[in-house]
């Protein structure tokens, strides 16, 4: 599933460890999303979305075939 997590994290100054700890994830968790290698549980994109103050479809998107 494609996101825009690297750029949110970027425009908020946060590490990848330190929105694994907002979220209750592991650095290596957020890693695997950020970089497309695993597709988040619903909960955690939504845990991640409200990190942001962001709706989820605003930070993540089907990816087309």
């Amino acid at each position: 599933m494609k996101n825009k997590i690297k750029d949110l994290r970027s425009d908020h100054k946060l590490s990848q460890a330190e929105l694994g700890s907002k979220v209750g994830v592991s650095r290596q968790a957020i890693n695997a999303v950020e970089t497309e290698k695993h597709v988040p549980s619903l909960t955690l994109a939504f845990k991640i979305a409200d990190v942001f103050g962001l709706q989820i479809e605003e930070v993540f998107f089907p990816q087309k075939e």
